[in-house]
């Protein structure tokens, strides 16, 4: 059993006018096997949740506690970070030109596992997760991101996800700029990495959408930086039904 626990956490940007607090003491606790679905509006603060556990340079701690394991998560470089078992699926993955699919993957998996996965097996089990999620074969020598359409980013995280085998996986937004046919493929590799390693899953998202195929355990509500409700699957539901607007009212996201 693994747990990601995040204890009153304050992070700030920098901006022209100076630093500007985005989360305001955040309180979350993910478990292996659980899947937790992070909604809430446009400039609520949901990303930079994610890309601060991340380790992403723009953004500064200013309080509280991330742990993995009880290791102090915010005291790791971001490679240290990943090796402990944190992952992150961006929202908008970037482009390595010159790199390969393969030699990312392997690359990745060697430098997280501390040592090169065993050539067999591991083509068996990169062509495996590719045919599952329906990615042809010859993506694999393609440059990592270099070209991708929209569908074929996400579906390249979530490669990555099944492969590198995450304690605690973060998705932010995996469901923007998806067709319905490519977000039921995503999501089975999300239900499929659940199920084959147990890893907890962080779910950041708009819309209920992306929860018809990837069932939360829980939901939290995420305004103006921080959690305002919890509850289990059928809160989404109702902020289908209800909007953000209530949660909204006289704050500025």
């Amino acid at each position: 059993m693994s747990t990601l626990e995040i204890t009153g956490l304050t992070v700030t940007v920098t901006t022209e006018d100076g630093p500007k607090e985005i989360l305001r003491g955040v309180d979350l606790t993910v478990k292996s096997g659980e899947t937790h679905a992070i909604m809430g509006p446009n400039g609520s603060g949901k990303s930079t949740l994610a890309y601060s556990i991340a380790g992403h340079p723009k953004y500064t701690v200013t309080g509280g506690t991330v742990t993995l394991d009880g290791e102090d998560v915010l005291a790791m470089t971001v490679d240290q970070r990943a090796r402990a078992g944190l992952f992150l699926a961006m929202q908008y993955p970037v482009e390595v030109p010159g790199v390969s699919v393969t030699n990312f993957l392997r690359t990745a998996k060697t430098a997280i596992d501390g040592e090169a996965p065993k050539l067999r097996h591991w083509t068996k089990d990169v062509r495996a997760a590719m045919n599952a999620l329906r990615i042809e074969p010859e993506f694999a020598q393609r440059n990592v991101n270099e070209g991708f359409s929209g569908g074929e980013k996400k579906r390249h995280e979530i490669l990555q996800m099944e492969l590198l085998t995450p304690k605690v996986a973060i998705l932010d937004e995996t469901d923007s700029g998806l067709d319905i046919d490519a977000l039921k493929v995503v999501a089975d590799g999300v239900n499929r990495a659940k199920a084959g390693t147990d890893v907890g899953i962080l779910l950041i998202t708009h819309y209920t959408r992306i929860l018809r195929y990837i069932k939360p355990d829980f939901v939290h509500v995420f305004i103006d930086g921080k959690v305002v409700e919890e509850g289990g699957p059928d809160l989404a539901d109702r902020l289908e039904d209800e909007g953000y607007d209530r949660y909204s009212v006289g704050t500025s996201a």
